[in-house]
């Protein structure tokens, strides 16, 4: 669930930067980036998370 909102927070974001006119049109490429890097930090914990169960279910198997 946290996926979605969040890149939908950064989309949002990026328009209201540029309807408030904080941000220079040649200067939107690099915001979007920006934001979207950010974005992808939840999708890098969600892959660490997958991977720390995974490797708790492997040594979890390795005792039995």
């Amino acid at each position: 669930i946290t996926l979605p909102v969040e890149f939908n927070a950064s989309n949002r974001a990026v328009a209201q930067l540029a309807n408030y006119g904080l941000v220079l049109d040649n200067e939107l490429p690099a915001v979007k980036k920006v934001l979207q890097a950010a974005a992808l930090t939840y999708v890098a914990a969600l892959l660490v998370s997958i991977l720390q169960l995974l490797r708790l279910l492997i040594l979890r198997g390795s005792r039995d």
